[in-house]
């Protein structure tokens, strides 16, 4: 049983607003209802859910969350604080100068370059991470997408018969097995690997080096760009080598975007960007559909600059299968999949209120 009525601040985000739905009695019903129906369908039973997570933190349910939205707001609620748990807001030596009661600081995410972990140190106070599962599946999801491009999916998926062939325009025949193998009877052309390609990666954040761990296993020749650059430790453990974005455009065969979206992102791929990049690249986006200007997307795929494109999520939701990008046999669209299951938040989720679990011994 909790004899001590624990109390979290945390930075005000979709999945992290979850903190309250499991350990906060006083929780929003209509809060909890948009959950399980937002959960529903990968978890049938949120509320049977909520009832056994519960029951693995008894030192911390139940407990106050205050959930908050800039840096001034995170700093106003850390006094008599236990623990906050941040994903993007600093949390530096004004927000510890708050934060007399602190235990830990809980970043969502693996990688505190948010939190002066130095300063935690002086202070005793633990700083917590988590590889998060749906950065993973965003990583995996990217790497589906591009096999799906290279391999022609969207094309010959489920195509094997002469007429489902023929009638994708293609022209399937046997060759002579006295003399050949039969591989690739349906005279597919424009199959291509991704061993020994270039992969510029924009954005080396916690998705960007999940791709990056994944490109260097496929033996992909790793590039990548972002404002700030990896200490040398970083890179070599991702085997990628840094260069500015008009030379990473210009050497890339596949392109993986992997920022947030914000004002300073929105359209950076337009007219001229697209003019950079390698005649024939490939283009993969699992970020915000705006960071790729629409217009300038729709004439670098009608020129032939670009050789494919993949997007998820889309620039609205749900589409419109008038959609002029559905039109060009070289593009793939999911509808917002990419971090899926449901069950990686949940798990994430879990596996960050179990660590404060044991923060409250």
């Amino acid at each position: 049983m909790n004899l001590i009525h624990a109390r979290l601040v945390v930075e005000d985000d979709p999945f992290l607003r979850l903190l309250g739905v499991v350990l906060d009695p006083a929780a929003d019903p209509q809060r909890i209802a948009a959950y399980a129906d937002f959960f529903a369908h990968d978890l049938p039973d949120f509320d049977g859910w909520l009832r056994q997570l519960r029951r693995r933190l008894p030192r911390l349910v139940p407990a106050t969350v205050d959930l908050v939205a800039s840096g001034a707001a995170l700093r106003g609620a850390l006094p008599g604080a236990d623990f906050a748990v941040v994903e993007s807001l600093p949390f530096g030596a004004a927000e510890l100068a708050a934060a007399a009661r602190l235990r830990a600081v809980h970043k969502y995410g693996a990688i505190p370059g948010n939190i002066d972990t130095a300063a935690c140190a002086v202070r005793g106070i633990s700083v917590l991470t988590l590889r998060r599962r749906a950065n993973i599946a965003c990583a995996e999801h990217t790497f589906a997408l591009m096999l799906g491009l290279s391999r022609r999916l969207q094309r010959v998926i489920n195509r094997i018969s002469t007429a489902s062939l023929q009638a994708a325009g293609f022209a399937p025949r046997n060759f002579d097995r006295r003399h050949t193998a039969n591989s690739n009877w349906a005279r597919i052309p424009g199959l291509s690997l991704l061993h020994g390609t270039t992969l510029g990666i924009v954005g080396m954040g916690e998705i960007g080096r999940e791709v990056a761990l994944r490109g260097a296993a496929f033996g992909m020749n790793l590039l990548y760009h972002q404002r700030t650059r990896l200490p040398p430790a970083d890179e070599a453990c991702h085997q990628a080598h840094y260069a500015d974005l008009d030379t990473l455009l210009e050497a890339s065969d596949w392109i993986a975007v992997c920022l947030p979206g914000n004002a300073t992102t929105r359209h950076l791929f337009n007219a001229g960007r697209f003019a950079r990049i390698k005649p024939g690249a490939r283009l993969i986006n699992i970020s915000r559909a705006e960071i790729i200007e629409r217009a300038a997307l729709l004439a670098a795929l009608r020129s032939g600059r670009l050789g494919g494109f993949a997007l998820d999520p889309l620039y609205e939701a749900p589409g419109r299968d008038d959609d002029e990008l559905l039109q060009f046999d070289n593009v793939l669209l999911t509808p917002h999949i990419a971090a899926q299951p449901r069950f990686n938040a949940l798990d994430d989720i879990a596996d960050l209120l179990a660590a404060l679990e044991e923060k409250m011994s």
